[in-house]
């Protein structure tokens, strides 16, 4: 069999093929990602239904996971970070987000960022590359691992933009998605953006009514583009274009992520101007508190916050204050930095 090939970057329509070019029959795939998904075997010894010629032979070539837990950080809100390193050598970071009977995974889509946006610690490390497949899709097969609640939600919030490495992106939200591997269904798995148009027309079409998060953080291009640098090349009528198609293709709201920072975009006429800019476009907005993390900026206080939730709501927009988890552990919105987390978090 060929060299690192890894469990969790396959459908179990390619792992079966895998076995039976092996010589294998085609059922013991089933039997294996049973193991690794249902019964959460790690190592080929566990898997006692299995001959042990197969099992040695698997063990000399397939692997169930590219990464290896490097760090661990539990925050006193029951948050966790987990540093992974990967084959290579490179870091990511992945988040377990606790709430009262469920877990939520909050996972990376790429080794650093490319897209610069200013309140963010990823954004400052620059791109090194994409990750695979069973590198995005491995991270909940580790959370799961690393939490007694069930994750049932995913979230393409951590390190990099999901959008710019479509492909990878869309095998592993299939393979979580699939009954035999991590069942996770669509309507549980969202997809966050800086705003790249022509990719999110591309998700529309996929078939799967999957959650979209635009990340939004100013009414107008000016502001937008000193935030986020992708703005010059994907200006706000564009962004609002696709995300508005979205909704009317999938027949899901769009969320429109807002990170507030005190005294640049958290004005009640900036609220108004934002309200405008969602006119026609089922969705919400979720304002994110600022957390320390690069840039200069800071928190707004509870007074603004509220005041600008106010705005909002006065104009018929749904809006929520999404609860910031990982604070303590360097684990919040815009902080992951990889290796750099891996100091970072104490």
């Amino acid at each position: 069999m060929a060299d690192a090939v890894y469990i969790c970057g396959l459908l179990p329509e390619e792992f079966a093929a895998l076995l039976s070019d092996a010589g294998h029959p085609r059922y013991r795939a089933r039997q294996i990602l049973h193991w690794v998904y249902k019964r959460r075997a790690s190592e080929w010894s566990h898997m006692t239904n299995l001959p042990q010629s197969l099992r040695e032979e698997l063990a000399a070539g397939v692997r169930v996971s590219p990464l290896a837990e490097a760090a661990k950080r539990t925050g006193r809100d029951g948050s966790t970070k987990l540093i992974f390193r990967l084959p290579d050598g490179a870091s990511i970071e992945t988040v377990i987000m606790p709430y009262a009977a469920r877990a939520t995974a909050c996972i990376s889509s790429q080794v650093g960022c490319a897209y610069n946006c200013a309140f963010c610690a990823t954004g400052g490390l620059g791109l090194e590359r994409n990750l695979g497949a069973a590198e995005i899709a491995a991270q909940v097969l580790h959370a799961r691992a690393a939490t007694a609640l069930p994750v049932t939600n995913v979230v393409f919030m951590g390190m990099g933009e999901a959008l710019a490495n479509y492909d990878s992106m869309m095998k592993a939200i299939r393979i979580m998605n699939h009954p035999q591997c991590l069942g996770i269904g669509a309507r549980h798995i969202a997809i966050s953006t800086c705003g790249l148009p022509e990719q999110m027309r591309r998700l529309a079409g996929e078939g799967l009514a999957l959650h979209l998060a635009v990340s939004l953080n100013a009414p107008d291009d000016a502001l937008r583009t000193r935030l986020m640098p992708v703005n010059r090349r994907h200006p706000l009528h564009d962004v609002m274009a696709a995300a508005r198609e979205y909704a009317e293709r999938t027949g899901r709201k769009i969320s429109f992520e807002y990170c507030l920072l005190a005294g640049v975009n958290d004005s009640p006429a900036q609220a108004a101007a934002t309200a405008d800019l969602l006119r026609g476009i089922p969705g919400m907005i979720n304002l994110i508190l600022y957390n320390q993390a690069r840039g200069g900026f800071e928190r707004p206080r509870a007074a603004a916050v509220h005041a600008f939730r106010r705005a909002l709501q006065e104009r018929g927009v749904e809006v929520a204050v999404r609860r910031s988890f990982g604070e303590e552990v360097a684990a919040a919105c815009g902080q992951l930095a990889g290796a750099a987390g891996a100091t970072g978090a104490g």
